[in-house]
């Protein structure tokens, strides 16, 4: 009798990441990618690490880790390395959670936490957004059980933009038990630095909570999308868990060294995130001079919250050339890509019905 490998049954149901659309035709503003790219001496760097690109990377990526614990202010033995942020918070949802445990996140956010919270065996409480696209922190947190071992905060919150100020992610962490890990997903967070001095650094707040491990990453700001480098900051003990759990040799050589080379430029990395948030809020402005509702944005990205009309709108918007990602029935996520992109991008607000 004829039979095929058997995987895992709940595998059916487990929803699939999409990425954001990509056509030879159009210009995808569909997936967050920093506009200027990376910084040349950054490509420089990756040229020379191609050389060695028959051996094997730096399993520990001690280098990197070192530079991080210094720009950081905390030791290397905090930091945990895995390839983009969003392997970091599957590396916490395998170490944190048993068959039954739940794993509670703001709902839209970002599509990785129910996978990754499946992957696990774990069970997603997912807690809706407010009204005005931001988390529902005092409902996040009364829906806390014994189950409950991993709270993921997304900070400014994908897809929808709204960042959480740091007294308030401070008054979530000191209410949550300290058995459970509150991940602060930061992802943007080089955007909302730029948008307000009420985003402060949330690192102070690793060494006051020891239950809080903060996300960040070099896919956005920093323009090394394609490489896949991110990092985590917890308490050693958290840390030392999440490593257990990292794919062995997962940051490879080319992504080490240029996260190394975008470290040493963090000068020209800050002049290009003033300009796209600069830029975002020139657009985010002339949409709502349109009349369109546009929640408040501290990321490189705004959201349109076009409910039914989701489809149709995205539809308009690659007739025109241009890539958006729809979250269909829900709403449009439009990254700040260049101005004669994002004017397209208007121009379809302004006709579209």
């Amino acid at each position: 009798m004829d039979q095929s490998p058997q995987l895992r049954p709940d595998l059916a149901d487990l929803p699939s990441y999409r990425a954001g659309a990509r056509a030879a035709d159009a210009v995808s503003l569909a997936s967050n990618e920093s506009v200027g790219g990376p910084l040349p001496e950054v490509v420089a760097a990756i040229a020379r690490a191609a050389g060695d690109s028959h051996r094997y990377p730096d399993p520990a990526a001690n280098q990197l880790l070192e530079r991080l614990s210094v720009k950081l202010g905390v030791d290397a033995d905090q930091v945990a390395l895995g390839t983009g942020s969003v392997a970091i918070c599957q590396q916490i949802t395998t170490s944190a959670c048993s068959p039954g445990d739940e794993v509670i996140y703001a709902w839209r956010s970002f599509e990785a936490y129910p996978i990754v919270t499946r992957l696990a065996h774990a069970k997603s409480v997912q807690i809706p957004l407010r009204s005005d696209a931001r988390h529902d922190l005092p409902a996040m947190h009364d829906a806390i059980t014994e189950r409950t071992r991993v709270i993921f905060v997304c900070t400014p919150n994908n897809p929808t933009g709204p960042a959480i100020p740091t007294r308030e992610i401070a008054d979530f962490l000191e209410q949550v038990p300290r058995n459970i890990v509150v991940v602060v997903d930061e992802a943007y967070l080089e955007y909302a630095g730029a948008s307000g001095s009420e985003f402060r650094d949330t690192l102070d707040l690793v060494n006051e909570y020891q239950h809080a491990m903060v996300l960040r990453t070099f896919s956005k700001a920093y323009g090394l999308a394609g490489l896949r480098v991110g990092y985590g900051v917890g308490q050693p003990e958290v840390v030392s868990g999440l490593r257990k759990a990292a794919t062995p040799f997962g940051v490879n050589h080319l992504a080490q060294a240029a996260a190394l080379a975008a470290l040493e430029h963090e000068h020209e990395v800050t002049e290009q995130v003033a300009d796209t948030v600069r830029e975002r809020d020139r657009v985010v402005t002339q949409a709502r001079q349109l009349g369109w509702d546009v929640p408040d944005t501290q990321a490189n990205f705004y959201w349109l919250p076009l409910g039914s009309s989701t489809d149709k709108f995205a539809q308009a918007c690659a007739g025109a050339g241009v890539l958006v990602r729809a979250f269909s029935g829900e709403g449009v996520r439009v990254t700040i890509g260049e101005p004669q992109w994002n004017d397209r991008v208007l121009q379809v607000l302004r006709d579209f019905r």
